[in-house]
C-alpha cells in the first residue's frame, strides 16, 4: 500500500460519513476510525424539560464546537518546515480542503485538512508530539 493509496482512503472518507473503513493489500491493513464526535454530539443533547409546567417543551441542545481530529496516529507537525510559518494560528479563518499541519507516521507525511469552513478557536497539541486516531488537534467555531 502506497502513499497516494492512503491519502486516497483518508480523503474518500473524510468527504463521507463512514465511520470506519478497512482496507487490506499485500499482507498491510490500513483501518481508519472517525472521531467519535458524531456519537459525543448526540450524547451531549441535553434531555428535554418535560416537567408539568412545559410538558410539550421543545428540546434544544448546544452542540458541541467543532474539532479537527487526527485520521491515524503519529506525530503532528504545525509547520511545513522549521522556518516556515505555521499552517494555522489561533483566530485564523480557515476554509474547507485547507492545509491545518501534517501527521507522520510510517515515514510517510499526510496533510490533516479542515472539513468545513470556521475560524481556529484553539490547538489543542503541541508540535512534535506523539498523537491518537481519533485525538482532537484544533477546535473551530
Amino acid at each position: 500500500m502506497d502513499l497516494a493509496q492512503i491519502k486516497a482512503f483518508i480523503d474518500a472518507m473524510a468527504s463521507s460519513d463512514l465511520a470506519e473503513l478497512e482496507a487490506s493489500k499485500d499482507g498491510w491493513t490500513l483501518r481508519l476510525v472517525r472521531n467519535g464526535a458524531r456519537s459525543e454530539s448526540a450524547s451531549s443533547v441535553a434531555a428535554p424539560d418535560r416537567s408539568p409546567s412545559r410538558p410539550n417543551a421543545p428540546i434544544e441542545a448546544t452542540p458541541a464546537a467543532p474539532e479537527i481530529c487526527a485520521p491515524l496516529s503519529g506525530i503532528v507537525y504545525l509547520r511545513p518546515g522549521p522556518d516556515q510559518p505555521p499552517y494555522v494560528e489561533v483566530g485564523q479563518a480557515i476554509k474547507a480542503g485547507m492545509a491545518v499541519c501534517v501527521i507522520e507516521a510510517m515515514k510517510t507525511f499526510i496533510e490533516i485538512r479542515a472539513e468545513r469552513d470556521g475560524i481556529v478557536e484553539a490547538i489543542l497539541v503541541a508540535p512534535g508530539t506523539l498523537v491518537d486516531a481519533g485525538q482532537p488537534l484544533m477546535r473551530t467555531v
